[in-house]
């Protein structure tokens, strides 16, 4: 059994491709969701991933899914941490419970998971985290503070924590993915599609496999030497 690699919002969309992507290179995968049990149990049936249900947003709950995963599969040693929502809107229109919701699902999440299993790699000398952020966290975007603070965020926890793994053995990079073909994006008016791609100067959105292959890249025993890195994939639309 290869190395054991955890992604949460792992059963869905990017997180979806990741999982598989991972489980075709040899890792032992463990795909992570919050709510949807019968798209869970669909993509378990349809590629074999062990899937784990537990909030992201929550650190306790984080123990005790990373405790189920371990015991299920064993220590973890690469964890990508994918899970996100978005709550839109202006902030003058938006609730706080929106605001703390993304904020807690989007960058909370990302210090739960990596408590959970940053001693654990620094025992084995070992590790590998991937944070997916976003170009809207790089760009901003207008009716996303909430979105775009979380995920810029994610950045900068990226870069520290990195300096902080760096003598251990572990790598912490990002990957900032621009507009992907999934089930959120294509939710969007399609008038506000065609603009969004207009701006996409390979002109079309980007494929959940191709986040998958960055992640691969970033993940392997072979990317010692890169760390505190963001990978920005995105079509050319963002040069950051």
């Amino acid at each position: 059994m290869g190395r054991v690699a955890v992604v949460t919002g792992g059963t869905r969309g990017i997180g979806g491709a990741i999982s598989v992507g991972l489980k075709n290179a040899g890792y032992a995968v463990a795909a992570n969701y919050g709510g949807n049990d019968e798209a869970a149990q669909k993509f378990k049936e349809e590629t074999g991933i062990d899937v784990f249900k537990f909030d992201v947003s929550d650190y306790e709950s984080c123990v005790d899914g990373i405790a189920a995963v371990e015991e299920t599969l064993g220590p973890v040693e690469v964890l990508v941490n994918n899970a996100g929502i978005t709550r839109d809107g202006t902030i003058h229109r938006m609730s706080q419970e929106n605001w703390q919701q993304v904020v807690d699902t989007n960058l909370g999440s990302c210090f739960n998971m990596c408590r959970c299993v940053i001693d654990g790699m620094r025992e084995r000398g070992f590790g590998r985290i991937v944070n997916i952020g976003s170009i809207n966290g790089q760009a901003g975007q207008y009716g996303q503070v909430n979105y775009a603070a979380a995920k810029s965020g994610i950045h900068g926890f990226t870069k520290a924590l990195a300096q902080e793994g760096a003598a251990k053995g572990i790598t912490v990079n990002a990957i900032a993915p621009g507009y992907i073909d999934t089930d959120m994006v294509r939710a969007v008016p399609e008038a506000v599609l065609e603009k969004i791609v207009a701006k996409i100067p390979v002109g079309r959105l980007g494929h959940a496999e191709e986040i998958a292959r960055g992640v691969l890249f970033l993940v392997a025993d072979e990317g010692g030497f890169i760390t505190g890195s963001t990978l920005s994939i995105n079509g050319g639309q963002h040069m950051y």
